[in-house]
């Protein structure tokens, strides 16, 4: 069984638990999710089932889209309202047209410090194994790309919108620095992941329903969910070089593709992903 199912992860459980059980359910080790939601997160999981799982870094680099809502006044060491309170502003009034402003100045690139309860590593550990343990560090800003906030509704303090933004993004952090922009602090109280790349919302599967049957019904092929051009070789001697890691640079069949990431076809067969690059074409990822 090879492919990708689109779970949607309910609150208060954990990304982990989600590939356990369809591991239990199919009874193979290799099952894999493409990105983490929080336990107090919940939305779009999509979970690599065998040989999908050496996709997982095509899926996890999409762009993501999520549902927000956030409380100003407060800040907490996780950014979200599970953590430990750090401040209040009692004093702060909430401007609606002034959040919508601040709110709207995010849209584009920006430099984004990451959580400290964060699954970014420092010095081989994870954030997150560090905070907990008392340990004292700092995260590099990097840059994330968001490319849109709309549906903005703001009801006494808190506020909530739908951020579309590049893989890497924090929406956590977003939150903090759009209470850092408008002079107070603010937290993430709710988080949905309506869209990630390919995968929706409307199309997932609800982790509680799931079953070994609905798990193979619903089961979508690799080359569904990879946006990759395609070509096919049926000369079974330039296919086993392939397959056995040679680069091949017989220009019969390397001059007619231009540099790029292919799917590799044999027979209309999948058999993986191959680069053409310089003077020679070579197998990246194994799947057939």
């Amino acid at each position: 069984m090879n492919g990708v199912i689109n779970v949607y992860k309910p609150q208060n459980i954990s990304s982990n638990q989600v590939v356990v059980k369809i591991k239990k359910f199919l009874g193979i080790k290799k099952v894999g999710h493409t990105g983490t939601l929080d336990p107090l997160a919940c939305g779009v999981l999509p979970i690599c089932i065998g040989n999908a799982t050496k996709i997982s870094d095509y899926l996890i680099n999409k762009d993501k889209k999520y549902v927000v809502r956030l409380k100003f006044g407060i800040l907490t060491d996780t950014y979200d309202c599970e953590g430990k309170i750090l401040e209040k502003d009692t004093e702060f009034k909430v401007d609606p047209h002034e959040v919508k402003t601040v709110l709207e100045s995010f849209i584009g690139e920006y430099e984004q410090v990451p959580p400290i309860y964060s699954a970014v590593k420092v010095d081989g550990k994870r954030a997150y194994e560090l905070a907990r343990q008392g340990m004292n560090f700092e995260l590099k800003a990097r840059k994330v790309k968001i490319y849109s906030i709309e549906n903005i509704e703001i009801k006494d303090d808190e506020c909530g919108f739908v951020v579309e933004c590049s893989k890497g993004t924090y929406v956590r952090s977003l939150c903090r620095d759009i209470g850092d922009k408008l002079g107070t602090y603010a937290t993430m109280i709710f988080l949905e992941r309506i869209q990630s790349g390919y995968f929706t919302k409307e199309t997932s599967l609800n982790f509680d329903n799931l079953t070994p049957e609905c798990i193979e019904k619903n089961l979508i092929s690799i080359d569904k969910v990879i946006s990759m051009p395609k070509i096919e070789i049926n000369d079974f001697n330039i296919l086993k070089l392939l397959l056995n890691g040679v680069c091949v640079k017989n220009p019969n069949y390397i001059n007619g593709i231009d540099n790029g990431v292919y799917l590799l076809y044999n027979r209309d067969v999948l058999k993986g992903i191959c680069e053409r690059k310089l003077n020679f074409l070579k197998m990246i990822k194994f799947l057939g």
